[in-house]
């Protein structure tokens, strides 16, 4: 029986932990890293460090080094982590060329595994989501476009058990999909998708309604993007002028308990052209509807943005974001580089690139986070490298993995969100497949609590199904492993 009590609240408050030195060192050379694409991290081996799929299979030897497995059976293109068979294995999807399953034997070895060919040969992502509930993942891989010929639908595959996935589902709109995303912003129990559209079209938010499947519910919380004039586009589809979306990411950005949601929008320097939007998730009493807050965010802007990723990287509690840019040089010829930003958690960030050594970085889609020496900190993986954390802070930190029964909750707990409360603040992260434009964030959820007096928290688990779990005494400075019950 799950336990459906109120989480304890610590009537503690966090202190904010700064960032005013560097954190960051570009550690590749140490490491053995060179890995180009985007970046997918995972841990197929269950050693307890992490590792990275990133346009080939880097193995993590004890965060000290990463080395290239040549002898996996996996091939090469654009992936994503996930259990899809529930043997506690993660297994791999390759969303680009005809796509591709792999099995994760348990050995180091994977098995390629019969699966329909995708409509497109140049997805740009895909998310893991069980959209019925069943514990079996799903498949979300958005479509794209072949330039000026044709655009490709999105598609969903279900998976029907024992390796077999069915395509039963396509987008109805030929909208040009770049990034897919996935949580459940609505707290239905019920995981939902939202995908950056590109080519100045609205964005989709497919709300899962449970029995009926998606429905696009983008322009009703406001989400789609901010409507322009009406334009014509390839094989005769009008629509309103949005924004050149290429990948968004689900977060908490104040620490309410609420999902909310960043559009990272690639934006020329012309009117009728949406800058990146920071939207707050309304709740319940405002119907879920998101309010625009991007007016105090502090976001400078930059012509080529692409691909963003939240993480806490300095322990204090709050999410900050690291957004890549694709153009070197823009319009007017001015120079484009990835951006890291501090989050103060009223919606107002600090550019802190320079400061923290992340400065003028190449054009780059490749951005995910993930602790690859478990010291407590997050590490960083853009534009072919890794930046380790040299957190020299006292934050304190915790680590959580999810692990579902694999009857109930998928064993991956893809979808679940986790929320730690601690004074008024709402400490809440998600499990997620997708972030950005076809990059996956390490699937361990990671939590900074700056100078929390409390030596434990107590955690409340939300599986898919809103099964909720209340689990006391958590120490922090440490990494828990939190299964189903």
């Amino acid at each position: 029986m799950l336990c459906t009590r109120a989480a304890l609240c610590f009537f503690l408050t966090l202190a904010a932990t700064t960032a005013t030195y560097a954190q960051f060192t570009d550690a590749s050379g140490d490491l053995g890293f060179s890995g180009g694409g985007k970046a997918a991290f995972g841990d197929y081996n269950n050693d307890g460090f992490v590792d990275l799929y990133s346009g080939k299979l880097w193995r993590n030897e004890n965060g000290k080094r990463f080395v290239e497995v040549t002898d996996s059976g996996v091939g090469g293109g654009e992936a994503i982590w996930g259990d899809y068979d529930n043997d506690g294995n993660l297994d791999l999807f390759t969303f680009t060329g005809v796509g591709a399953l792999y099995k994760n034997r348990g050995d180091g070895k994977f098995d390629t595994i019969e699966f329909p060919e995708l409509p497109t040969k140049n997805s740009r992502g895909a998310v893991w989501i069980d959209i019925n509930n069943d514990s079996l993942l799903d498949l979300y891989v958005g479509g794209y476009e072949i330039w000026q010929q044709t655009v490709h639908p999105d598609v969903v595959y279900m998976n029907k058990g024992h390796g077999v996935f069915e395509e039963v589902w396509r987008s109805p709109s030929n909208y040009s999909a770049r990034g897919v995303a996935a949580a459940d912003y609505n707290g239905d129990g019920f995981v939902d998708v939202y995908v950056s559209n590109y080519r100045l079209q609205p964005n989709f938010l497919w709300n899962n309604n449970q029995k009926n499947g998606f429905e696009d519910v983008a322009e009703q919380t406001k989400s789609h993007g901010i409507p322009d004039a009406v334009i014509e586009y390839t094989g005769g589809i009008k629509y309103p002028i949005c924004g050149h979306t290429i990948g968004s990411c689900f977060g908490d950005m104040n620490n309410d308990g609420l999902i909310d949601l960043f559009v990272g929008n690639f934006s020329h320097p012309r009117p009728g052209q949406d800058h990146p939007q920071f939207l707050q998730n309304g709740g319940p009493k405002k119907d879920f509807v998101f309010q625009d807050r991007s007016k105090s965010a502090g976001l400078a802007w930059q012509e080529s943005y692409a691909s963003p990723t939240f993480g806490d990287f300095n322990n204090d509690g709050t999410q900050d974001f690291f957004f890549t840019t694709v153009y070197g040089v823009g319009s007017g010829n001015i120079h484009n580089y990835p951006v890291l930003y501090l989050g103060k958690g009223d919606w107002t960030f600090e550019d802190v690139t320079e400061a923290q050594q992340v400065s003028k970085l190449p054009p780059t889609y490749q951005a995910a986070w993930a602790d690859i020496d478990n010291d407590g900190d997050l590490d960083l993986c853009t534009a072919g490298k890794i930046f380790r954390n040299d957190n020299q802070l006292t934050g304190k930190w915790l680590k959580i993995s999810l692990a579902g029964d694999g009857k109930k909750a998928n064993r991956s707990g893809i979808g679940a969100i986790v929320r730690i409360t601690v004074g008024d603040q709402i400490i809440t992260r998600h499990i997620e497949s997708g972030t950005g434009e076809g990059n996956q964030n390490d699937l361990t959820l990671h939590f900074g609590f700056g100078e929390l007096k409390a030596d434990t928290v107590t955690a409340e688990v939300t599986w898919p199904g809103n099964y909720k779990q209340i689990v006391d005494g958590l120490k922090l400075n440490q990494r828990h492993t939190l299964r189903f019950e």
